[in-house]
């Protein structure tokens, strides 16, 4: 979520998440897109003379898609996806699109549709007032995340002994764009002390002490392993010992930099072909503690919580995600509320999702984090989640028009 953060080898090495950074009901699941489905080489819309690593989606080129009937999306996953993107058109219209690809007021005629809509007939709301166009060349990596649930407990006792903490007062978080325009979305944190503004403690200072007797523990976890991957998934839920469930959300991160442990432990070795998933990970730092330890606070990037009621967890745009439709993008390249269209060598992550989340390594044109919801089939599904195919995204008429029209002057010139 707004973390997160975000499963499997890569998606443990670069996840998010949230809502950072890795489940649904087995009679949800969509049915894959049999085969590729590709458009006719169109020349993409690139701006001229432009060399450097494109920012945006809108740098990336865009390439028109094919019509969306072509995808053969079922009715109950078209339905899901028409509930979750209704609940985002209100922030879908109010964002500032940082991808280049909407302008204020694109959303409002499909959003106002939407509301009033048939759930019956979902599907010909996405092939009537929507269309698919591609980022670049399209081609996709997904990984995935869900919500954990672990052993906790709301006070520190006998086995409940791994502080969970709530996003304390001093942690100052500012914009550079504040500071410098160019930077606007750069996000910088950390506390004052001694007149200067310094970084926050980071996950080894805090595990040592950094914020203890300060009243900040929301509760208590049973096991530091389980919990530092409820960080990376930037949410989820402690069970406590008479059975009751308290779910934690995203609160904020101290600011430092992030880590990929899995990533970081392929690279020197330490992970065999039988391991390269989340639970290949988890094994191995139970096998070796005191390395494990070591490694973990090589990730420097520590999570806080609050505590959540209602519906949940909560994305980067502030409503509740949902297992097997909501997925985490980079905002620069995928308008935060815009419907997604995944076709990848993972089978069961084909499909409609709606981009209503972000993540910390979930970066740049493509780049996905699945979101599986909670329970045992999410963990195991989003724990090895990496897939790789093509994507395409769902934009207004209106927009698709203009950027057609962008393109043949970038043609004619």
């Amino acid at each position: 979520m707004i973390r997160r953060l975000c499963a499997g080898l890569a998606g443990v090495a670069m996840l998010s998440a949230c809502t950072v950074v890795p489940t649904p009901d087995i009679a949800r699941h969509r049915p894959p897109v049999d085969q590729p489905i590709r458009p006719e080489p169109t020349p993409p819309i690139t701006p001229p003379g432009s060399a450097a690593k494109p920012t945006t989606a809108a740098q990336s080129g865009v390439r028109p898609g094919p019509a969306f009937t072509s995808f053969a999306i079922n009715a109950e996953a078209a339905r899901a996806a028409l509930t979750a993107f209704r609940l985002s058109c209100p922030g879908l219209q109010r964002r500032s699109d940082q991808s280049g690809l909407t302008q204020s007021g694109d959303w409002s005629q499909a959003c106002a549709q939407a509301k009033g809509w048939p759930d019956g007939d979902a599907a010909s709301f996405f092939s009537r007032q929507l269309v698919p166009v591609q980022i670049g060349d399209g081609r996709a990596y997904a990984t995935g995340y869900y919500e954990p649930e672990i052993a906790g407990s709301r006070t520190q006792q006998p086995g409940f002994d791994v502080p969970v903490y709530k996003r304390p007062p001093d942690l100052i978080e500012g914009d550079l764009g504040d500071f410098y325009p160019d930077m606007k979305g750069k996000k910088i944190r950390g506390k004052v002390q001694g007149g200067k503004f310094i970084p926050y403690p980071d996950r080894g200072q805090i595990e040592d002490g950094a914020l203890r007797a300060r009243g900040l523990e929301i509760g208590w976890a049973a096991d530091a392993v389980e919990f530092f991957f409820l960080q990376v998934q930037g949410s989820g839920r402690l069970r406590q010992p008479d059975g009751s469930v308290v779910r934690i959300g995203y609160d904020g991160q101290n600011g430092r930099e992030y880590v990929g442990i899995g990533k970081l432990m392929r690279d020197r070795g330490l992970l065999g072909p039988g391991q390269l998933s989340m639970q290949g990970v988890m094994a191995w730092l139970r096998a070796n503690p005191v390395e494990g330890d070591k490694i973990m606070r090589e990730n420097k990037s520590f999570v806080f919580f609050r505590e959540l009621t209602g519906a949940g967890p909560i994305g980067a745009m502030n409503v509740a995600v949902t297992g097997r439709v909501s997925v985490a993008a980079d905002p620069a390249f995928v308008p935060l509320g815009a419907p997604v269209i995944l076709q990848l060598d993972r089978t069961e992550a084909n499909g409609l999702w709606v981009a209503q989340d972000t993540g910390g390594a979930i970066k740049g044109a493509n780049r996905f984090d699945t979101f599986w919801g909670a329970g045992d089939q999410a963990r195991t599904i989003a724990g090895g989640m990496s897939g790789r195919g093509q994507a395409w995204l769902l934009i207004p008429q209106v927009a698709a028009a203009r950027l057609a029209g962008q393109r043949d002057a970038a043609a004619r010139s």
